[in-house]
């Protein structure tokens, strides 16, 4: 064999490796489901959704904690099966079982567990991520320091169990040592000129991403699966002038 065709194979494999280890892939031999979520895929190592890795969502308005709990419950839904169960954690439940059916998660295989204390919602939340037997573990919490993020992330990257954050008012946005940190907000759905409310809206912004590239999109859910709505270029400017 050719050494350079050979050196180049061993690179690329290391190279996968490394991102696996830090959290940004599946290792080879595990079967996993697919999220598929359109063109934020682009924004991944290898352009896949990072599965077994846990996620950090933030919000500080009650409105946008309820659209990132969509948003999160869209993506549990994918990974999902007919046999899998999930954990949902935190302290006050802010989730109506029922409505999780909209995005495809069945709530009759959701466990869902309301400890009276902080450092016990954490507790579970590790304990539920190092269970192989769970598709996916979501946690409703405030305050994470980087060694606890730590920890979660170590017991992921042995189980393969996908994480979901999500934390609501946090006292600071410090560094963790999740995957990927989000800010989900809510936008105005169309109704068709109707009364009622139209298909969940959400300005959905990927701020960080470890091997990737962050950015930001609009999409709604519709029928199962995110239709990403193409934002007029004078509003693109005006967020990225913002963000800047």
């Amino acid at each position: 064999m050719n050494p350079v065709v050979e050196h180049t194979d061993l690179i690329k494999h290391l190279q996968k490796e490394v991102i696996r280890l830090q959290g940004g892939g599946v290792a080879q031999g595990i079967v996993q489901r697919r999220v598929r979520c359109g063109p934020i895929e682009q924004a991944f190592p290898g352009r896949v959704f990072p599965t077994g890795a846990v996620h950090e969502f933030i919000s500080h308005k009650p409105n946008d904690a309820a659209a990132t709990n969509g948003f999160m419950a869209a993506l549990i839904g994918q990974l999902q099966d007919e046999q899998g169960m999930c954990l949902w954690v935190g302290i006050k439940r802010s989730i109506f079982p029922a409505a999780l059916q909209l995005f495809g998660v069945d709530p009759g295989r959701i466990i869902f567990i309301s400890p009276d204390k902080q450092k016990d919602v954490l507790w579970a939340i590790e304990e539920g991520l190092k269970c192989k037997a769970l598709a996916a573990v979501a946690g409703e919490l405030k305050g994470l320091s980087f060694t606890e993020s730590r920890r979660l992330q170590l017991a992921v990257e042995e189980s393969k169990v996908t994480g979901f954050l999500h934390r609501y008012q946090p006292a600071t946005e410090n560094t963790v040592a999740c995957s990927t940190r989000w800010k989900i907000s809510s936008i105005q759905s169309i109704t068709g000129g109707m009364p009622g409310v139209g298909y969940p809206r959400w300005d959905i912004h990927l701020q960080k991403v470890r091997n990737g590239k962050p950015g930001r999109w609009q999409a709604e859910w519709v029928n199962s699966g995110f239709n990403f709505i193409q934002r007029p270029a004078i509003v693109i400017a005006q967020q990225q002038l913002k963000a800047g």
